[in-house]
């Protein structure tokens, strides 16, 4: 392969080197968000700034860890974990949005992604269609634990990720609207949780390559909330998933340390 960097020792697209991040990392897809992350770690720095990947990196519980945004989508989501994998990273956790489909799931919830619907595009050139986007099950205890810890309501299931955000929020405008919209009835009647866009590529890619990787999504609302008439709040602030992220990280180096010993 071509080394675009040149010889520089950084990756191409994250800008960041071997040493530079920690071997866990959080994976916002706002580079707006990483400054608000880096807060929960000791002695914080700005490592990498390049087009959508912004890097931090410090210690958790003396374990440097590190969080690099993603932006939107798969393809800059499998970027940033192919480079952050030869850069030493073996455990990741997305923190982002998402929008609601089952009906339990009100605007202010977390939910966890156990595995995710593959109606992107990018896991396609990884791994054939029949095989499963399933999430680490360490990474997803590990959550599961944190959203009980920091008492934030939550729900673990299935979550959708496609590739237009406005496929989702009006497909009967768009040429393909019938099978966009048929299969988003087949999502609903399966119990989906959510929507979003990254989880099924982070999810692919670390299997492929043979890391860790689980998802906690802040529920920003729920269409299929609004559309049988039930209270729709909104909620943007993503504190509580971030937190349970944090708190996560803290549990699997605690459990990785006690499994070296």
């Amino acid at each position: 392969m071509i080394d675009y960097s040149e010889g520089s020792g950084k990756c191409y697209h994250i800008g960041v080197g071997k040493g530079d991040v920690g071997e866990y990392v959080i994976m916002p897809g706002d580079p707006k968000r990483c400054a608000k992350i880096a807060r929960y770690f000791d002695n914080p720095q700005l490592v990498g700034d390049s087009r959508e990947y912004v890097t931090y990196t410090g210690t958790l519980d003396g374990v440097k860890v590190s969080v690099t945004s993603t932006g939107i989508g798969g393809p800059s989501a499998s970027i940033a974990m192919e480079e952050l994998v030869t850069c030493g990273a073996h455990t990741f956790i997305r923190v982002g949005t998402c929008g609601g489909i089952d009906k339990e799931v009100v605007g202010g919830d977390l939910v966890i992604a156990s595995g995710a619907i593959r109606q992107e595009g990018t896991t396609k050139e990884y791994a054939p269609i029949e095989f499963p986007a399933v999430a680490d099950l360490e990474v997803t205890n590990a959550l599961v634990k944190a959203c009980r810890q920091i008492e934030k309501p939550f729900h673990v299931g299935v979550v959708h990720c496609k590739d237009a955000f406005y496929g989702q929020h009006r497909p009967e405008t768009l040429p393909n609207s019938h099978e966009l919209l048929n299969k988003w009835d087949a999502w609903v009647a399966l119990h989906t949780k959510a929507s979003e866009m990254e989880s099924a590529a982070l999810f692919i890619v670390a299997q492929y390559l043979g890391v860790r990787a689980g998802t906690v999504l802040l529920a920003v609302a729920n269409q299929e909330r609004a559309k049988a008439g039930l209270e729709n709040k909104q909620v943007h602030e993503t504190d509580g998933a971030i937190r349970a992220a944090i708190e996560a990280l803290r549990i699997l180096i605690r459990q990785d340390s006690e499994a070296e010993e």
